[in-house]
């Protein structure tokens, strides 16, 4: 008689395990992707960050004493000057961003270039999600302030 019940409950448990793994799986796969998807935006967050950055030492280095043209001459004291532009946009690339989306907004609140006024850089990205699942739109932006050395 004990055979036939246990002989028994295992026909009732069969599809038990398929469930329970189904489950776990889902489950385990929902949190490996939001684990890379939220290291990716960490990522990106920090390459914007670092673009400002970079763009702002750009600016406070090569101030309105500076002569020449190019990427030797001065920076500023128009809006977003192309040589600061470019050495965000450079910087950017590096991170694997699409440097077409990035809003760059450079400016220099005393009006002027000139050793000892300040150089503001704004860089913002609108995040794209890796996977679709993610319903949020995000932009990721970093201020940076400097002032003009040279």
């Amino acid at each position: 008689m004990t055979s036939r019940v246990r002989g028994h409950r295992r026909e009732g448990n069969r599809g038990q395990t398929l469930v329970e793994f189904s489950l776990v799986a889902l489950l385990s796969v929902i949190l490996l992707l939001s684990i890379v998807e939220i290291s990716r935006m960490a990522l990106v967050y920090t390459t914007v960050a670092n673009a400002a950055r970079a763009g702002a030492r750009y600016s406070i280095v090569h101030g309105g004493t500076r002569t020449g043209s190019g990427v030797d001459g001065p920076s500023g004291p128009a809006p977003n000057p192309p040589q600061v532009v470019t050495v965000i946009r450079n910087f950017a690339s590096a991170g694997l961003l699409t440097t077409s989306n990035l809003i760059i907004g450079v400016a220099y609140p005393g009006g002027s270039n000139a050793p000892g006024q300040t150089v503001s850089v704004t860089v913002i990205y609108p995040y794209d999600p890796l996977t679709s699942y993610f319903p949020f739109r995000v932009r990721l932006g970093s201020m940076s302030q400097g002032v003009i050395a040279f």
